[in-house]
């Protein structure tokens, strides 16, 4: 067996006074790929920047061969010394290698002389992964490679690495990036490593099986702690310097038995604190189209876009292809007027709408963790409409305790995804966007993201990149297809793709002439009252009358009752003793509930053609 290129044994390391890693280890033989996995905080990103030689452990070596060259791509990627993209990719380069670095960049669709002052998020990281292929290393350490990138360019990075014969560590949460390529998974739990010798699809069964050889040691431990307890109590003491050894040895297992507790950290008991007044129909897009001022093309053509409640809707594209814009329009934060818009977007009186952005800016960083969650003012959060102490939820979210006090500014990555959609799932809502949600998570926050988001009473629409997240929660799939157009697809990602190669133009929906419905993934026929307001639009001009104009400004309030009205009957079959206490109030109030549900229904097909022949 060959001699690992990279060696790294029994470090340790401390961060703020507090041991972050004790006994970690890593090697990388040549051409192996190994991915590293571990919940945020958990010191994956220093183990990464100790391999580069960026740190310097505390304890332990690291030993790498003469002449191996490594290359490590930041989760954060700095290029604020670089004016342009072409300076960047090309820095440190022979001059004969600088037609690899501009290959890539043709490649990924990345201009050379791009100034790198003004790249987004998905810009900075495709640049950073140009750098960081072109240097043609012998070892490449990724710490979230996929962070911000289309799936295009995921699909190309997975190429270039899977025909590779570097040798690589990865940090990733997709998992489908990791099934694709890792070969081996380095399992960092409480400052130690325990490496799995097989590829990611057989890490969760493994960490399980891990998880449960500790909880018996946990049980053995106990069982040992509590003999020796009453042998200290109870035994003879005339031999005191075996009694001193024995309290030092009880100590330590004290601590070992901490240690066993603190690897059971509770699952994520998160709640999104839903608002009561949900209407069937939260949006109605017709013949929409969009350019910035200036643009030559159409970034959104001819849209005809339905939104109900109970959808989770994945939105993905190529970066640069508009699909922040489109959300922004959709959901009423980008004006929908001007002379680069054309068509009608109808939005639902009662739509309550909370918003998670891909930057996080809703963080302020000089606050602390508490303060962020009670905006200032006490211990308390409200969620649900309950009050709730701010170190309470704070678990929920898998901070603790001590955490409250930490600003905000030294958050991981990741602890700040978790602080921003606590943030946001404290909000009353009935409709929640997500811009690229899945960034900074770690695996084990992102499968409870997926539980609460399929549990969750309202509606979801969701930019994404993950394939995994859009396979497992989406129930269609908006997909930019180049020229401004964009249509949608029943199911996740990866049926959109299997439409996509198969050419099935019946298995896609030209929304909303069909549906994907709610809560599944079938086609569901349009709505009546769209029907109508098509075949008004098509009669040519159209005005509403003196008595239509009335009965539109009272729909708006009539809307508002019912949806009031609904709430107090929802609320009062929340009651467990209800039935059995009054089972004839029971029944009348389950028949009003129907009959207002079925009353909302009618009277949101009326709103919406009234709505759409007042614009025609």
């Amino acid at each position: 067996m060959a001699a690992p290129l990279l060696q790294m044994s029994n470090l340790s390391y401390t961060l703020g006074g507090k041991p972050l890693l004790q006994d970690a280890s890593l090697s990388l033989e040549a051409g192996e790929r190994i991915c590293l996995v571990g919940h945020n905080g958990s010191g994956k990103s220093t183990l990464m920047r100790l391999a580069a030689g960026l740190l310097a452990p505390d304890g332990g070596t690291r030993f790498i061969q003469p002449g191996v060259k490594v290359r490590y791509l930041a989760q954060e990627p700095d290029l604020a010394d670089h004016a342009t993209v072409g300076a960047a990719v090309t820095e440190g380069l022979p001059p004969e290698q600088h037609h690899r670095a501009r290959s890539y960049l043709a490649e990924i669709g990345l201009e050379e002389g791009l100034p790198t002052a003004g790249l987004s998020g998905g810009e900075r990281r495709k640049t950073a992964l140009v750098q960081a292929l072109a240097a043609d290393p012998d070892i490449l350490l990724l710490d979230e490679p996929t962070n911000h990138i289309d799936l295009e360019t995921i699909a190309w990075l997975e190429g270039e690495l899977a025909r590779s014969q570097k040798a690589m560590a990865i940090i990733s949460h997709d998992r489908r990036f990791l099934e694709n390529l890792c070969q081996s998974v380095l399992w960092l739990d409480r400052g130690r490593t325990r490496k799995l010798e097989a590829g990611f699809a057989q890490f969760e069964a493994w960490r399980d099986e891990q998880l449960a050889q500790d909880e018996l040691a946990a049980h053995k431990l106990a069982r040992k702690i509590a003999a020796e307890e009453d042998w200290l109590r109870y035994g003879v003491t005339a031999r005191r310097k075996r009694n001193v050894k024995r309290l030092a040895d009880l100590g330590n297992l004290r601590a070992a038995q901490q240690e066993l507790k603190s690897a059971k950290r509770g699952s994520l008991a998160m709640e999104a604190s839903s608002a009561d007044n949900t209407s069937r129909i939260l949006l109605d897009a017709q013949d929409v189209s969009f350019r910035y001022p200036g643009q030559g093309e159409d970034i959104i053509r001819n849209l005809n876009f339905r939104l109900l409640k109970g959808d989770r809707v994945g939105v993905c594209g190529p970066n640069g292809a508009g699909k922040s814009t489109l959300l922004k329009l959709l959901t009423g934060r980008l004006p929908a007027e001007g002379p680069g818009f054309a068509g009608t977007i109808k939005r639902s009186p009662t739509m309550a709408m909370v918003t998670l952005d891909q930057e996080r800016a809703t963080l302020d960083p000089s606050r602390s963790v508490a303060e962020t969650l009670t905006d200032g003012s006490g211990d308390m959060v409200t969620v649900g409409g309950l009050k709730r102490h701010v170190i309470g939820y704070m678990k929920d979210f898998l901070f603790r305790p001590e955490q409250a006090k930490t600003p905000v500014s030294s958050l991981s990555g990741g602890e700040r995804g978790r602080l921003a959609l606590a943030v946001a799932l404290a909000k009353p809502s009935n409709l929640l966007i997500l811009d690229e949600p899945t960034n900074d998570l770690d695996l084990e926050t992102l499968d409870l993201l997926q539980d609460l988001l399929a549990d969750y009473p309202g509606t979801v629409l969701l930019v994404s990149h993950d394939r995994d997240f859009l396979d497992r929660l989406a129930t269609s799939v908006l997909a930019a297809e180049g020229g401004g157009l964009w249509r949608e697809y029943p199911g996740g990602w990866s049926d959109m793709k299997r439409q996509q190669r198969a050419g099935a133009k019946a298995a896609t929906r030209a929304t909303p002439n069909a549906q994907a419905s709610q809560g599944g993934r079938g086609a569901k026929a349009p709505a009546p009252g769209h029907a109508k307001a098509d075949q008004i639009k098509g009669e040519g001009p159209a005005k509403l009358g003196y008595a239509q104009r009335l009965e539109l400004e009272g729909l708006s309030k009539a809307l508002e009752k019912t949806a009031k009205d609904i709430a107090v009957c929802r609320k009062a079959l929340e009651d467990p003793e209800l039935y059995s206490a009054n089972p004839k109030r029971f029944e009348k109030i389950t028949t009003l509930l129907g009959e207002l549900e079925e009353k909302q229904s009618a009277q949101e097909e009326r709103w919406l053609e009234l709505e759409m022949l007042k614009e025609s």
